[in-house]
C-alpha cells in the first residue's frame, strides 16, 4: 500500500501491532511512513471490533481523503475471526459519500507467511478491487508496460527498472511503485498524512490497457494470474533481475517489444559487468557462502552467487514457497537466524548475506555479512541501493569481493619473515634466538 500515490494503511489490530511495524519501516526508510490502526483493546478484542473499523475507515476518509485506504488484518484481529469485507461493505451501507475512496481489505495474519508474502496478497487485493475485468482495452496504450514488482526490489532497483524501459521508448507503470514514495525525497509540504508518490489508483485500474506485463518475482503469481484473467494483456515472468542471464533476457524483452535495438549505454553497462566477472573470479569463485531471507530474494542472492562458482552451503527461509525448489543448494531450512547459525556452525561459509539482524549472527561466526532485504537499519541508505541490472550486479559483486578481502586480510595475513642477519654489522653474524618449531640449517 506504501507504494500507491495517497494511500494510507489502516492494520486492523492493537496499536502496539502498528506501532511494531512503523518501527522498522522508519528505521529502514528514514522516512515518516503513514499507518494508521484500528486500536483494538481488552473489550473490542472480546466483545468484536467491527465499529473500529467502520469508524476508522469513515475518519481517514473524512480528515484526510485519501485516493486509497489499506486494511491489512493483523495476529489479533485474525485470531479474533474478524471479517473485514464485511465490515468495508458495512462502511459502504453507512457512508455512501466516501464511495469515491478506494478500500482493499486483505487478510495477512502475522503467524502466516513472510514480509513477502504478505505483499503479494496485499498487492493481489489491490488488483481485485481496482482493476475491472475487461479484455477489451488491451493495447489503448501501446507504449505502456506494467512493472508488477516483488518486495525485494528497493526504491534504486525500481528507479533503475523504470529508465531502463524508458531508454527503448516505453512507458513504464510500476506497481506498487515504493521507488517513487520511498526513494527518499523532500517535498513542499511541511507534512502529509499519507503517502506522498506511488502509482496512482487511475493508473492501477488502467494496467488492463497497457500492451505487456512484465512480472518479477515468484511470490507474485497469484497476483500475476488475476492480472492476466482480469485484463488479458500479454505477460513475461521473471523470478529475479540478478545477474547477467536475467538482465540478458529482459533487454531482449525490451527491444522486441520496441522494435528498438538495444541502446549503446546498455551494452556498455554489459561489458563492464563481464569485466567485473573476470576481475572477481579469483575472490568468488568457490566461496562458500551463507544466505538467510524471503524466498525470492533467496532465490534471486543464490543463483547470483552461483552463477560465478560460489557455494550456498547455508540457505534459511521463514515461509515455505514455489521459488525455494529453484534454491541451487541441496535443502533450505525453513526458520529463522538461529537456524542459520546453527547450520553455518557446521557448513562454515566464509560471508553471510542477509538483513540486519543478521549482524549479530554473522560476528558470532565472525564472518562478514552483506546487509539486502529488510530491514537495514544500521546502514544508512541501503533502501536506495541497486541490486538488478547489470550495474547492480556490478556492484554486488565488487562488495562481495571487498568484503572477503578484507576478512582474509584480517584473519589470515602472513607474518613477516625477519633474516637472521637483520641488524648485523659488516663481516658479523647476527645471533637471533630460534624461533619455536623452526630448526636451523
Amino acid at each position: 500500500f506504501l507504494g500507491v500515490d495517497r494511500a494510507i494503511p489502516m492494520l486492523h489490530g492493537s496499536q502496539g501491532c502498528t506501532a511494531f511495524a512503523k518501527v522498522f519501516f522508519v528505521r529502514h526508510f528514514r522516512e515518516p511512513i503513514p499507518l494508521q490502526t484500528t486500536a483494538m483493546d481488552q473489550a473490542s478484542t472480546v466483545l468484536g471490533a467491527d465499529e473500529n473499523v467502520v469508524q476508522g475507515l469513515e475518519t481517514i476518509a473524512r480528515k484526510q481523503k485519501p485516493a486509497l485506504i489499506g486494511l491489512p488484518t493483523t495476529g489479533l484481529s485474525e485470531t479474533q475471526g474478524a471479517d473485514v469485507r464485511r465490515n468495508v461493505r458495512e462502511f459502504r451501507a453507512a457512508y455512501p459519500e466516501h464511495d469515491g475512496v478506494a478500500v482493499v481489505p486483505v487478510d495477512t495474519p502475522d503467524y502466516v507467511g513472510c514480509l513477502e508474502s504478505g505483499f503479494a496478497l496485499a498487492v493481489k487485493a489491490m488488483i481485485d478491487v481496482l482493476v475491472p475485468a475487461d479484455h477489451s482495452r488491451v493495447g489503448q496504450r501501446p507504449k505502456q508496460v506494467n512493472l508488477l514488482v516483488n518486495a525485494s526490489l528497493t526504491p534504486g532497483d525500481l528507479e533503475h527498472l523504470r529508465d531502463l524501459v524508458e531508454s527503448f521508448g516505453l512507458r513504464p507503470v510500476v506497481f506498487p511503485d515504493v521507488g517513487d514514495s520511498l526513494d527518499g525525497h523532500l517535498i513542499a509540504d511541511d507534512f502529509t498524512p499519507l503517502t506522498f508518490g506511488g502509482t496512482p489508483v487511475s493508473e492501477i485500474a488502467a494496467l488492463n490497457e497497457a500492451a505487456h506485463t512484465i512480472v518479477v518475482g515468484r511470490s507474485l503469481a497469484g497476483a500475476a494470474d488475476l492480472l492476466a484473467e482480469r485484463s488479458g494483456v500479454p505477460e513475461t515472468r521473471f523470478d529475479h533481475l540478478m545477474g547477467l542471464a536475467a538482465n540478458d533476457r529482459l533487454v531482449q524483452v525490451l527491444a522486441e517489444l520496441s522494435g528498438r535495438s538495444v541502446p549503446p549505454r546498455i551494452e556498455r553497462w554489459r561489458a563492464q559487468l563481464q569485466d567485473a566477472m573476470v576481475d572477481c573470479h579469483f575472490m568468488l569463485g568457490f566461496a562458500r557462502i551463507g544466505i538467510a531471507a524471503d524466498p525470492d530474494l533467496l532465490l534471486a542472492m543464490s543463483e547470483f552467487v552461483a552463477s560465478f562458482g560460489a557455494e550456498v552451503v547455508a540457505a534459511v527461509a521463514p515461509d515455505r514457497a514455489p521459488a525455494l525448489a529453484d534454491v541451487p543448494v541441496a535443502a533450505v531450512q525453513i526458520g529463522d537466524l538461529e537456524d542459520l547459525e546453527t547450520l553455518s556452525r557446521g557448513a562454515r561459509p566464509q560471508l553471510i548475506i542477509s538483513n540486519s539482524h543478521a549482524a549479530d549472527t554473522a560476528e558470532r561466526l565472525g564472518v562478514p555479512l552483506l546487509r539486502a532485504g529488510f530491514p537495514q537499519y544500521d546502514l544508512v541508505g541501503g533502501y536506495t541501493r541497486q541490486w538488478i541490472g547489470y550495474r547492480g550486479a556490478r556492484q554486488a559483486l565488487f562488495d562481495l569481493s571487498n568484503l572477503l578481502l578484507a576478512h582474509h586480510g584480517q584473519h589470515h595475513a602472513i607474518a613477516p619473515y625477519h633474516a637472521v642477519l637483520r641488524g648485523a654489522g659488516p663481516g658479523q653474524v647476527a645471533h637471533a634466538p630460534i624461533e619455536p618449531g623452526r630448526e636451523s640449517h
